[in-house]
């Protein structure tokens, strides 16, 4: 029997009661493959962690995880802990240790999802956004600057290598070629941001002649978020740097109907390192514990690991129940305007992956 090692962080609030579910629903595509087993070992890692430990995980914690096939984490956020904290401590070390330089998040209307946009019937959302993953406006580089006088300055630095700006546009390029339409957009705003975003579109001006086939279009950020609304239907790829993807996929949840539901992979494509797998939304304090977590998110992200994984047949079966789950429209947790509990989608899940 071949055997899959996830190292889990469920983290805080709903991230662990989600992964409690995604278990539940791994365990039972391990069953219904009959050769397949997965080994979890978990991480207590979190904010609340922190709060005893002093941070938000050991010393030697990249080298605890490298042991292991992948990554699931639930999501992390507390009260009284600063959200620049959390992602220090434990995201952002996880992301560029193991140099994942790659955050992939599908934007994909499926099936019984409600889009608060007007698309016609003849077009479908389903994009992907390729976002780098360990560098630019979160490299954590600046300074304060005559801290606690009426000078006081925060300088920010975002910094972009030619190796990190080349691979993800790179590995854009590669995706655009898989898919149907082959169309890639860049996001950039080099009218304002001089140095970075010139940079950005110069490299990606220069892979561009190794894909001349490729149909490619340079946005800035500010209108292609207005095309995310105006006209999402005609995206396929987009790659972006740290800080625009991470603020356009957010708003690509949006589109979907709730964060809620959405899906994200922190990938080493060269796997010499494991890759990390988690739902878009965050630990939802306000209704942890309550059973009104939409666990969609966390059973889209398994997928996603689980196609990384080699697994494609169960990745494959994994979406085709969740999306005929979704499609019935009958059990629907209170973010997409129902009342079922997070238990209840799951056991609607479970019961169609066995069919």
């Amino acid at each position: 029997m071949a055997t899959i090692t996830i190292k889990t962080i469920p983290g805080d609030g709903i991230g662990v009661e989600v992964m409690s579910e995604a278990r539940l629903v791994l365990d039972r595509l391990s069953a219904l493959h009959g050769g397949l087993d997965f080994q979890y070992h978990e991480m207590p890692w979190s904010c609340a962690w922190s709060l005893e430990h002093g941070r938000m995980m050991p010393e030697d914690g990249l080298q605890v995880l490298s042991d292991c096939d992948a990554i699931l984490l639930g999501a992390v956020g507390y009260p009284g802990v600063p959200d620049h904290v959390s992602l220090r401590g434990l995201l952002l070390p996880i992301r560029m240790g193991f140099d994942q330089f790659v955050n992939l998040r599908p934007v994909k209307l499926l099936p019984g999802l409600d889009t608060p946009l007007k698309v016609a019937a003849d077009k479908t959302i389903d994009f992907v956004v390729l976002r780098e993953n360990t560098e630019g406006e979160y490299c954590g580089a600046g300074r304060l600057e005559n801290p606690g006088t009426a000078d006081e300055t925060a300088v920010q630095e975002a910094r972009f290598s030619r190796q990190g700006t080349e691979r993800i546009i790179r590995y854009a390029f590669e995706t655009a070629r898989k898919r149907a339409s082959h169309q890639l957009v860049s996001a950039t705003k080099s009218n304002a941001l001089n140095h970075s975003m010139v940079f950005w579109d110069r490299i990606f001006d220069e892979v561009k002649a190794d894909f001349p086939q490729q149909q490619t279009r340079s946005m800035h950020v500010d209108a292609l978020a207005g095309l995310f609304v105006l006209d999402p239907a005609s995206l396929d790829v987009v790659v972006a740097s740290n800080l625009f993807g991470d603020i356009l996929t957010d708003l690509g949840s949006a589109i979907l109907g709730s964060i809620g539901i959405s899906p994200s992979a922190n990938l080493d494509p060269t796997r010499r390192y494991p890759s990390m797998f988690e739902p878009v939304h965050g630990s939802a304090p306000d209704i942890a514990g309550r059973g009104l977590a939409n666990p969609t998110g966390m059973f889209w992200t398994c997928a996603l690991m689980l196609e990384h994984l080699g697994q494609q047949e169960l990745a494959d079966h994994l979406m085709q129940a969740l999306s005929g789950v979704l499609a019935q429209r009958q059990v629907r947790t209170p973010d997409l305007g129902g009342t079922a509990s997070t238990r209840d989608m799951t056991n609607a899940l479970l019961q169609r992956l066995d069919q």
